[in-house]
């Protein structure tokens, strides 16, 4: 990224790290790496003709980045995700791949903010996916990368990975899934995971697929995960995304996000998003969502560049 990134950023690039201020509350995107996926690949119910209106990187992908929202608030610290680890690479088992990836600046963000692993208090993961677990364990070790942290995930995400099941866009079993096991607390839909954070189970991209609502006097943000990746399925919550487990409840899971996030004083985080991932939700005369980007502070320059 050429320069300093401004205050709303571009789609089409990777994400700053970037901050803003909600009441008592700091948001900050710990940005881990960077992802290019391919709009045909990845996003096969997608018309081609979005794509003049969702810019594309120079290669011709879909510019997302992977890392962890960190939420500071009384001198605590919770991190919604782990992003994508150290990994440099294809991604997706088809052939060809649906995307590329480069990432692993994790830690050295949170340490470039003041922070290290022992003084995150809580990682509570929207999904069990790779680019959402990466850093859960230490590379290696079978041990949490977070020591001192809870780990938070939702009873219904984890129940098939319980059972033995193998579910798509998972990491490794034997390196992440089973220390997990060791180290995850259930939560349920409504629980309170933090101070002023609720859990709103919103399953469909996985089996139980969490977003985050982040509450303060001055309004409140929803960290919706995976449940979106990009702006464009606000408008049509029927396009989907590959690894999508059921249509049907992604979609349903959608139409009640967008009503949320249609709610007066409601901000939105989408990690994905290119480096527009703040923002806000408003509906066109048509009745249309649409995604409009909020200006946060940009801290860093984007960690990684696909090909740097």
């Amino acid at each position: 990224m050429p320069g300093y990134p401004s205050a709303t950023g571009r789609l089409d690039e990777q994400s700053a790290v970037r901050s803003l201020d909600l009441d008592d509350v700091r948001l900050t995107y710990v940005v881990d790496g960077a992802m290019g996926l391919l709009p045909g690949g990845f996003f096969p119910g997608v018309p081609a003709a979005h794509w003049t209106e969702h810019p594309l990187d120079a290669k011709g992908q879909v510019a997302m980045s992977a890392g962890g929202l960190l939420v500071e608030r009384d001198g605590r610290t919770l991190l919604v995700d782990a992003g994508l680890g150290p990994y440099s690479g294809s991604m997706g088992i088809s052939e060809p791949p649906f995307g590329v990836a480069e990432s692993g600046d994790l830690p050295k963000t949170l340490a470039t903010l003041g922070y290290s692993p022992e003084d995150v208090d809580a990682v509570a993961f929207t999904h069990l996916h790779a680019d959402h677990t990466g850093w859960a364990i230490a590379p290696g070790t079978r041990r949490k990368f977070f020591p001192r942290a809870d780990y938070l995930v939702a009873d219904q995400e984890w129940a098939p990975h319980g059972c033995g099941d193998t579910i798509p866009g998972a990491p490794s079993r034997e390196e992440v899934i089973e220390p997990l096991a060791e180290a995850f607390t259930a939560i349920a839909d409504g629980d309170e995971v933090f101070p002023g954070v609720t859990a709103l189970v919103t399953p469909g991209h996985s089996p139980g697929h969490t977003s985050y609502v982040v509450s303060t006097e001055a309004g409140r943000l929803i960290a919706f995960g995976d449940a979106f990746h990009i702006p464009g399925q606000l408008a049509h919550p029927d396009w989907p995304s590959i690894p999508d487990v059921d249509a049907e409840a992604v979609v349903a899971a959608r139409r009640r996000l967008v009503d949320e996030l249609s709610t007066p004083g409601t901000l939105g985080f989408g990690c994905h998003f290119g480096d527009q991932a703040f923002g806000r939700v408003v509906r066109d005369g048509d009745g249309m969502a649409r995604w409009e980007p909020v200006p946060a502070v940009p801290l860093l320059p984007s960690p990684r560049q696909l090909g740097v």
